[in-house]
């Protein structure tokens, strides 16, 4: 089933986010002081393209740079990926289909708001990273 959805997501939305994120991440790549936000947006961008079968926990060692991090990163990238987001999730669950796809686009908002100190896994092995 996972698949089904992934592939159906890939069409529909995920290949639009996944180049998305790819464009911030190459925006954010310019400055030697942005290269960790770029590599969050092509760690999440990849994430966006096949997101069924994965989740996100948080890591437990991330202090308060990651806090400094997801403050700046929301105002560099974090609100327009996050408003790409909702508009593919209102646009996906206008049909019965979509609807499992809009819920998905959901759950990568608070991803995309906030991704410094988490770690995207499989989802039947959340706790076992730690």
């Amino acid at each position: 089933m996972r698949t089904v959805l992934n592939v159906i997501w890939l069409v529909l939305s995920g290949f639009w986010l996944f180049l998305a994120y790819m464009a911030a991440g190459l925006l954010l790549c310019i400055t030697i002081i942005g290269i960790p936000f770029g590599v969050a947006a092509f760690r999440i961008g990849v994430y966006a393209l096949w997101p069924f079968g994965y989740t996100t926990v948080e890591r437990r060692d991330a202090g308060a740079p990651s806090c400094v991090g997801n403050v700046l990163w929301l105002v560099l990238a974090g609100w327009w990926l996050a408003l790409g987001h909702i508009a593919t999730g209102l646009a996906l669950c206008i049909t019965i289909i979509g609807i499992p796809l809009g819920i998905a686009n959901f759950k990568l908002i608070p991803v995309s708001l906030l991704p410094l100190g988490r770690d995207i896994v499989r989802t039947n092995e959340p706790f076992e990273v730690r």
